[in-house]
């Protein structure tokens, strides 16, 4: 396998870096300090000029309107998006819709795509992803109380939903929800069902307050209630019974696209910390730099930066090369990994800014706040440390229900 970076992504890098540089790192402080909602207007500006750079919504093919990179050229873009926290909403590469795109591309009809993906890849509308319910464990996923009920045509949807990213301002919603409770096989039990928002019986109850911060449009976490809602059974998104199937399709490179961004806010908050560390003095003459702790600070984090990209790139690598089911490992491996190195950079960066790194005058406490969620979602770090150490028990001949 071969990690360098080819001359496109060499481009591709130094184009994407100038246009966060310019265009929306000004951007930030209005963002931190008066809300997404607030700046709303300029990011649409924005996105209109990241049209123009032939990288709008770059992980989707040339037949439906994106650039068509591949899995790993995108890795590399969705780091540089990350030293951001505007980059992939303003590059229509943002998590949910991201997965939405995906899942729509590879299992969607060709009505459902003609409705639903080609405006959401062309950023006229947004989606979210209603899955995790606050009654059940989000560790277990075959487990919810959701009940989508075959009614002639129709699907009736009831149930409790949150941390709906986005749900705010949502064109629809991709709904998780149980289809045949009884099945025998309890991995399919459950179907994805597209719900437009508009359908009576959605309800958005509210944007969850996290971290002290509810949010707003796409930069928020929503709580949704399904109160029989009605819709076709055209909107069934592949088969019954393949909910559990199609969500590990979505999982596995959406786990690449979040170690890759996080990643990204690594190298920023790296970058900052340096910066502070040459220019706050402690005395005359006398710069933080000098300091062995803060010296040992900055070695480990270049080291766990750079472990990190690799170990990413390689899960990338085999997912492209061998399908997102053989590469279950590495992605357990990058997930839990990639997310204890950010909680680590974070909180060095933070020290080392002190009170400075505590306020909103950069975005390292937004992110030390809200990336702490990078442990829980898309599986626990728990969950997958497991995963990871069952099957490499297995190979020494650990039955597999031990």
């Amino acid at each position: 396998m071969d990690f360098s970076q080819s001359p496109r992504v060499v481009s591709m890098i130094g184009l994407i870096r100038a246009f966060v540089d310019k265009e929306l790192h000004p951007l930030e402080q209005a963002f931190l300090n008066q809300g997404f909602v607030a700046i709303l207007p300029e990011l649409q500006r924005c996105r209109s000029r990241a049209r123009e750079t032939g990288l709008w919504a770059a992980h989707v093919p040339q037949e439906f309107g994106g650039a068509g990179l591949s899995l790993t050229e995108f890795a590399h873009m969705s780091e540089e998006l990350g030293r951001s926290p505007l980059g992939h909403y303003v590059f229509n590469c943002q998590a949910p819709d991201v997965g939405n795109m995906e899942l729509l591309m590879e299992f969607g009809t060709p009505e459902q795509q003609e409705r639903y993906l080609l405006p959401l890849v062309r950023g006229e509308i947004r989606s979210c992803f209603t899955m995790t319910e606050p009654e059940f464990a989000g560790s277990n996923p075959v487990w919810m109380g959701t009940t989508a009920i075959k009614e002639g045509d129709d699907y009736v949807i009831r149930g409790h939903k949150w941390f709906a990213t986005g749900a705010d301002g949502a064109a629809f919603a991709i709904c998780m929800a149980l289809t045949a409770p009884d099945h025998e096989d309890r991995y399919r039990r459950a179907s994805m069902i597209i719900v437009p928002t508009d359908t009576e019986g959605y309800e958005l109850i509210g944007n969850l307050s996290i971290m002290g911060h509810r949010g707003g449009d796409w930069a928020s976490h929503g709580e949704v209630a399904y109160h029989g809602a009605r819709v076709p059974a055209g909107n069934l998104l592949g088969g019954e019974g393949m909910g559990f199937a199609l969500a590990q399709s979505r999982l596995g490179p959406g786990r690449i696209h979040h170690c890759m961004r996080w990643i990204g806010v690594c190298e920023r908050a790296f970058e900052i910390m340096c910066r502070h560390a040459v220019e706050r003095e402690l005395a005359p003459g006398r710069p933080l730099g000098t300091k062995q702790t803060v010296q040992e600070w900055i070695a480990e984090c270049r080291a766990e930066i750079n472990a990190a990209r690799l170990m990413v790139l390689h899960a990338a690598w085999r997912i492209e090369n061998d399908g997102s089911h053989a590469a279950r490992e590495e992605i357990s491996l990058i997930e839990f990994s990639v997310a204890g190195t950010l909680q680590r950079i974070l909180d060095r960066a933070v020290q080392t800014l002190g009170g400075l790194g505590m306020t909103d005058d950069t975005p390292l406490a937004m992110w030390w706040a809200h990336e702490r969620a990078a442990r829980i979602y898309d599986g626990a770090d728990e969950v997958h440390k497991q995963v990871v150490a069952r099957r490499i028990l297995r190979s020494y001949g650990l039955a597999p229900k031990s």
